[in-house]
């Protein structure tokens, strides 16, 4: 199964955005959520408690889709390309340009894709139709 990310914040939480990755949930490619924030076990490890509704927005997003809970990836504001790297990835969508050029400098196989830039949807259907 052909695997893609997608950054949440200011990316998969846009509506245009949300329907591109159910158009690829739905033909059988495994969607990824790969963000900087915090997950909910590291806040109860580090403050005894998960602030209210911390990811909520993320999870409701994830499951409209159809995105496993196991496919969401919280980096905790490390590099997203230390997760990325090595695991044949497509492409990853993101408007954090830094992330983006981490990516793109790694040499790794997985597209860096802005998409805050025009035709950045037109850029997926190149990938994954190779």
């Amino acid at each position: 199964m052909e695997k893609v990310s997608f950054d949440f914040d200011s990316t998969l939480d846009r509506e245009d955005v949300q329907e591109v990755a159910k158009r690829l949930v739905d033909r059988g490619f495994e969607v990824w959520i790969t963000t900087s924030r915090v997950s909910d076990d590291t806040l109860k490890v580090r403050f005894l408690h998960t602030p209210p509704n911390w990811n909520d927005d993320l999870y409701e997003v994830a499951d409209r889709l159809g995105i496993r809970r196991s496919q969401i990836k919280f980096t905790e504001f490390e590099d997203k390309i230390n997760f990325l790297k090595d695991k044949n990835f497509l492409f990853h969508l993101d408007d954090d340009s830094e992330e983006l050029i981490q990516i793109m400098n790694s040499g790794d196989s997985c597209k860096p894709i802005n998409v805050d830039v025009w035709g950045w949807e037109n850029e997926i259907n190149k990938i994954i139709k190779r």
